[in-house]
């Protein structure tokens, strides 16, 4: 296990959107949405928001400027839409609107799948970054990955990232 090198000494909550990207899924089969929202309210963060938008750039685009506009949100997670497939949208769609990145976040999240599933983790397509002070995540949609991605690296950088959003400039 690596241990966290500076531990956050404050307690706070994160309130959190979750956005699953996916044409056949809905919020009675979305295993996935699901799952980050259960894993964030068990890390004692809350979920402001959660749906369900198609894999249209537009859509996926839309849904981030609305969520960036919410005083009450901190964090906009979406999963699904993340691989190489003609349909997969979200990661063309949410790095044209970032203004800055996080390339760490998607280089150890592909290092961690590789540990587990090997080579097709060049596949995946996960970022993360800031819009609009919101820190946005983007993570492929299967189980596997969400919960790799949540437990393993979101969680344990939330509040760090959020507290360093709030300084002033």
């Amino acid at each position: 296990m690596v241990e966290i090198p500076h531990p956050d000494s404050d307690k706070m909550t994160v309130n959190c959107a979750v956005i699953t990207v996916s044409d056949t899924r809905s919020l009675e089969t979305d295993k996935s949405g699901q799952l980050i929202q259960q894993l964030l309210i068990d890390a004692g963060h809350t979920v402001g928001a959660y749906t369900i938008v198609k894999d249209e750039p537009e859509q996926i685009q839309a849904r981030l400027q609305a969520l960036s506009a919410r005083a009450d949100l901190d964090v906009v997670i979406f999963n699904g839409g993340t691989g190489i497939a003609r349909r997969d949208t979200t990661y063309d769609a949410i790095a044209d609107l970032l203004e800055k990145t996080l390339p760490g976040f998607g280089e150890i999240f592909r290092w961690l799948s590789y540990q587990e599933i090997g080579s097709r983790a060049i596949a995946s397509r996960a970022i993360a970054g800031v819009f609009q002070s919101k820190l946005v995540f983007s993570i492929p949609g299967s189980s596997g990955a969400v919960k790799l991605a949540v437990e393993k690296i979101i969680i344990p950088e939330l509040i760090h990232l959020v507290k360093q959003l709030r300084q002033p400039s």
